[in-house]
Formats: structure tokens, C-alpha cells, sequence
């Protein structure tokens, strides 16, 4: 039996639309959490995040966050805003399974989301091949200034 997606706040989903970075946590075979810095768009129903030009130790096909998803689909994302006034702290923990797009039609707009959020992809830093992550979420808990 299908899960009903998680409902997301609408106070939530203006945090998400204006979060600029989230922590993805994925599982490494027999090693333990590996965690990255990751930008991302959430379109309403699922979070998108892709492989970008910015360095990195390993060519696309080798990135740690790739193979872990393809071996264990659990991942975390935590999206958060920290401040010296601790009344203004808050977090989204998002739980959900991860994979990479396939369909070209969803890639295509899942690239044209993460360039209208992020104004430095538009530069090239991100290409029409590049890899894209879908985290479709399972549970979404948050706390703080929502």
C-alpha cells in the first residue's frame, strides 16, 4: 500500500524556498552516514538536487552520495538556519527515498527549477546532462521559527 506524501506547512515550504543550502545525508555500505552540502528545489511533492560543476575530488559517476543512493534509496535532508539569536533558530528534517532521474522531460524541469533558484547555474555551472537527484519525501518533522 502507497503512502500518503507528507504535508508540508505553507510556512514551511517559504523556508524551503529560501533555504540556499541543505545537508544530504546518505548511507555508505557497511561504513556508516556520509553527509554533503547540496544545493536543491522543492517543486511541491518531492526535492531535487543535482550533480553541479563546482570541484569535486571525483568525476560524477564516482561521487560517495551516487553509489550510496543506488545501494540504499534511504536518505535525510536536513534544511536549517542558524543565528546568534536563538529564538530565530529552525530546522526541517525531511526522511525519504532518493534516486536518480531518469525521465528527460523530469530532468529537463527539474534543471530549468534549480537555475531559476540558483542564479550561478545559469552560467554554466550546471549542465543539460548533468545527474538529478529525486528525494521523495516519507517524513517531514521540523522545529523552531517556522
Amino acid at each position: 500500500m502507497a503512502r500518503n506524501p507528507p504535508v508540508i506547512s505553507t510556512e514551511i515550504r517559504a523556508k524551503l524556498d529560501a533555504a540556499r543550502v541543505a545537508r544530504l545525508a546518505t548511507l555508505e555500505a557497511g561504513r556508516g552516514p556520509h553527509l554533503v552540502p547540496i544545493c536543491f528545489v522543492y517543486d511541491g511533492s518531492v526535492f531535487y538536487s543535482a550533480i553541479d560543476r563546482k570541484p569535486k575530488r571525483a568525476p560524477p559517476a564516482q561521487l560517495a552520495r551516487l553509489k550510496n543512493i543506488e545501494q540504499t534509496p534511504q536518505v535525510a535532508l536536513l534544511i536549517d538556519e542558524y543565528d546568534e539569536d536563538w529564538t530565530r533558530l529552525w530546522y526541517v528534517l525531511v526522511r525519504g527515498g532518493a534516486e536518480l532521474v531518469s525521465d528527460p522531460a523530469e530532468r529537463k524541469r527539474a534543471l530549468e527549477q534549480l537555475r531559476t533558484k540558483y542564479p550561478q547555474y545559469e552560467s554554466g555551472m550546471l549542465t543539460d546532462d548533468a545527474p538529478v537527484v529525486r528525494i521523495t519525501p516519507v517524513r517531514v518533522t521540523s522545529w523552531g521559527k517556522i
